[in-house]
This record gives C-alpha cells, structure tokens and sequence, in this order.
C-alpha cells in the first residue's frame, strides 16, 4: 500500500527533514507516527499525499512512484487518499452536508449518488441530524467529524489523520480514536500523527517513531515512548 525506500527530504535551508526512511505500511494497517516536535513526522506525513516531494528516493503509493507524478496528476493521486487535519480546514461558508458533498463534486460524481452516499457518511460520523449547520454552529468535536466524513467520501485505500485529536478536548478525542478504528475495520488503511501518549497506550497499533529525521522504532502494538 505505501512503501518509502531510502526517502531523505532536505529543505531549501538545509535541513534534513528525514534521512533514509525505510518503511511498509500494508492495505487494512493502523499505524501511529509519534515523535518529538521537529523529528520530521510532518514531512513523513506530507509525502505521502505529494504534498512536499522528497529529494531522493522512492515513495510508492499502490505501485505508483508519486515523485513521478506529474502536478496535474497531483489531484487524481489524492482522490485515492484522505486526509484529516487538525484544525480541521472545513469551508466556512457551506453547511457539513455541502463540505462533505464539495469532495465529491470535485470527481463530478452524479448528483444521485453525492446525496445517498453524503448521508451514508455523516450517519457514520454520527451527524445525521447535523447536515445542515454550518462550521461555526458545530462543536470542535462534530467539525473534526465532517472533516472526516469528507476525507472518507470518496472511499479513499487509505486516510491520513495529521494530529486529528490536537485541538479537542478528552471526549471528543476519544470519540474521534474510535471513529477512526471503526473505520480502519472497514478496511481503510490509517496513518495517524500524534501527540496522545494516552491514546497510543491505550489503542494499541503499529507505532513508527522518528526522532531527527529517522525511524528509531517501528513496533506492533507499541507504546507511546516519550514523555508529554
């Protein structure tokens, strides 16, 4: 499903962001990445969806190398890819019927269709009843879940959650952890950024930590390893 064979990505300052990152992840895992701020786990999340390109090496995404992807293509690669950002990135100005509806619009999907599967996705979510609010009338909580019903719309192989829980309170977190197993035992693929010692500890999955720009641990049902 993704496989990165000596990746480094070195900015145009100098830095290096990552330093020869060997790694699988296969279709149906759940893998966290945890390290400490500045190890690079942004970088590694970010080339996966081509949005930063890495200065040698191979990514492959499902066979396909995406630093050879052309930028016109960048959109196609990513309709097989959803992403979950922190501070969740909804349009302010449509209700959570519309942003989740917005991603499928983007494929020109039949309009049948983005109406059955669109409520399929915010039942799954558990915002049925919340269609019509905009961004501003929803709780942290119930934004982070239209922003994952949007990243899910398309039936992506795999989601990238970047900090999903970063900026929600303890409940929501957890209600977003489990959403995400829920959706990860449906067979979708999770990469998942983090800062929640607790939750990787609780939740146990594959843990991938990088610390200056390379893998010092790759585990099954790891524990978090850093103090908060």
């Amino acid at each position: 499903m993704i496989e990165m064979h000596d990746v480094w990505k070195v900015y145009p300052n100098g830095v290096e962001a990552l330093r020869g990152i060997d790694v699988r992840i296969e279709q149906g895992e759940f893998c966290y990445v945890v390290g400490p701020s500045g190890a690079g786990k942004s970088t590694f999340i970010k080339l996966m969806y081509r949005e930063e390109k890495p200065s040698s090496g191979v990514i492959l995404i499902n066979g396909v190398n995406v630093k050879r992807v052309r930028d016109w293509k960048i959109p196609y690669l990513r309709r097989k890819i959803g992403v979950v950002f922190q501070d969740f990135k909804l349009l302010p100005h449509l209700t959570a019927y519309e942003n989740v509806a917005f991603a499928m619009e983007a494929i020109e999907a039949p309009r049948r269709k983005i109406r059955s599967r669109v409520e399929e996705v915010l039942e799954l979510v558990g915002l049925a009843d919340r269609m019509d609010a905009l961004p501003s009338q929803l709780s942290g909580g119930e934004q982070q879940r239209v922003s994952i019903a949007r990243a899910i719309v398309n039936n992506p192989g795999f989601l990238i959650a970047d900090e999903p829980t970063g900026n929600l309170d303890p409940e929501n977190s957890w209600d977003i952890m489990y959403l995400l197993e829920e959706i990860n035992a449906r067979g979708t693929t999770v990469v998942m950024a983090t800062h929640n010692k607790e939750i990787v500890n609780t939740i146990r999955k594959r843990v991938i930590a990088i610390e200056n720009g390379v893998i010092v641990r790759d585990e099954e049902q790891g524990e978090y390893g850093y103090e908060d």
